[in-house]
């Protein structure tokens, strides 16, 4: 395959189509929708079948089990890629919407109108169920998406592909509305991110090595999170119960998410009272921590910690721990070692919560919740395209919205500038 003139190809595709997607209207794009969930449904024994080829292939090459379990499809995640379908067909949309209208003294109305961004190219690895969710998103925004799947997930990619356009075929949409890239040649993400022809925005969603190798070469603008370094802070002032339920969810309900917590920080003031028990919960679940002096302390048997502990994202069983004299200590912890992502506390105090909520500079900043929670279905946006720590365009779990603009619009009656 001569993989420059392929991507032309799909690149010229996908700009064709997003004209007819940025005019289609809300009927089609959410019978689209709805067909493409009931296609998944359908398919669901392929689905299956084509996933457990590239989970074999995948433990064959030694990949390790964080990235085999963002791999996997499961019945439920299957159903969960319909429902994400479904509940973005159920959201407003946003196209077309006017907002901020308001009279000038010269009679003439200026306000916004939130338009589609164009041509959306998506590059991610393991999760195939990022193909369903970034194919709706797009659709529903009225963008074409060129997506490109990790290698270890081509046979599922193709299958959730083919789902797709049998919805875009049943809303009479163009099936270049949404391309998956069939080939593995890595040379294919290096045209995809220099068409700035036919692509107007490139959202990654993979490891940080990936990110940092699109971060040097994109011509293209990126909305993106370089790593997840997610921390909980508990304070001195938290509730007992809700700081052991939230530091537990935030770290084992899932291990290989951005949003998954990294390191705990505890207040000094509650530290011989809480670290012991919810230690013991980690070590019932195989988590490896690592500690500081303090807590190596109260807790026999943690590792040290390292300095490098406090910036690494594990995506693993492993957790880092350090007590801290108090929220000032927290925040400043947070400042210098998180990457923006998503940090919570759980305190009882408000005016500390208020303090954290206002001085963490984070995509997502939480009070007495899980940092789990940090997830475009939970915030309600229906799925989301990934998460975003940048500050321009976009911020936190990027959906409906985050893939569209605004320009203005004027109304007048004849109004001329004197």
């Amino acid at each position: 395959m001569d993989v420059q003139t392929y991507m032309l190809g799909i690149g010229k595709a996908a700009r064709a189509a997003s004209r007819a997607m940025a005019v289609a209207d809300s009927h089609a794009k959410n019978t689209a929708l709805t067909a493409m969930a009931t296609a998944i449904e359908r398919a669901a024994k392929v689905l299956l079948h084509e996933n457990a080829r590239d989970v074999e292939a995948a433990k064959t090459k030694g990949l390790d089990a964080a990235a085999i379990d963002r791999l996997t499809l499961t019945p439920a995640r299957i159903a969960a890629m319909a429902n994400g379908l479904r509940q973005i067909a159920a959201l407003p949309d946003p196209v077309g919407e006017i907002s901020n209208l308001k009279y000038r003294p010269t009679g003439i109305q200026v306000g916004q109108m939130r338009v589609p961004l164009g041509v959306i190219g998506i590059i991610y690895e393991s999760r195939p169920n990022v193909t369903a969710d970034a194919a709706g998103l797009c659709l529903k925004s009225g963008n074409a998406a060129i997506l490109r799947g990790g290698s270890e997930a081509l046979h599922s990619n193709q299958a959730i592909s083919a789902c797709v356009h049998e919805g875009l075929k049943a809303a009479g949409l163009p099936e270049a509305a949404v391309q998956v890239i069939e080939t593995s040649d890595r040379a294919a993400v290096g045209e995809l991110i220099t068409m700035q022809d036919y692509v107007d925005v490139i959202v990654p969603r993979g490891g940080k090595g990936l990110i940092e190798r699109l971060m040097q070469e994109s011509r293209i603008p990126m909305i993106k999170h370089l790593h997840g370094v997610c921390h909980v802070y508990i304070d001195d002032k938290a509730d007992f119960d809700k700081a052991l339920r939230i530091a537990d969810n935030a770290k084992t309900q899932r291990l290989g998410t951005c949003n998954t917590m990294e390191t705990l920080l505890v207040a000094r003031g509650i530290a011989e009272k809480i670290l012991p028990p919810l230690c013991r919960i980690y070590a019932d679940k195989k988590i490896e921590l690592r500690g500081d002096d303090a807590a190596r302390a109260l807790v026999p048997g943690m590792k040290a910690a390292t300095e490098e502990d406090w910036h690494t994202e594990y995506l693993d069983a492993i957790l880092s721990i350090r007590i801290v004299d108090g929220l000032d200590a927290a925040i400043d912890h947070i400042t210098r070692y998180g990457s923006q992502h998503t940090d919570a506390i759980v305190t009882e105090d408000i005016t500390r919560a208020r303090r954290f909520l206002r001085e963490v500079d984070s995509s997502s900043v939480m009070v007495n919740a899980s940092t789990r929670f940090a997830d475009g279905y939970e915030y309600g946006l229906g799925a989301e395209i990934g998460i975003s720590t940048d500050k321009l365009h976009a911020r936190g779990p990027v959906g409906l919205e985050g893939l569209t603009s605004l320009k203005y619009v004027v109304f007048g009656d004849g109004q001329v500038r004197g």
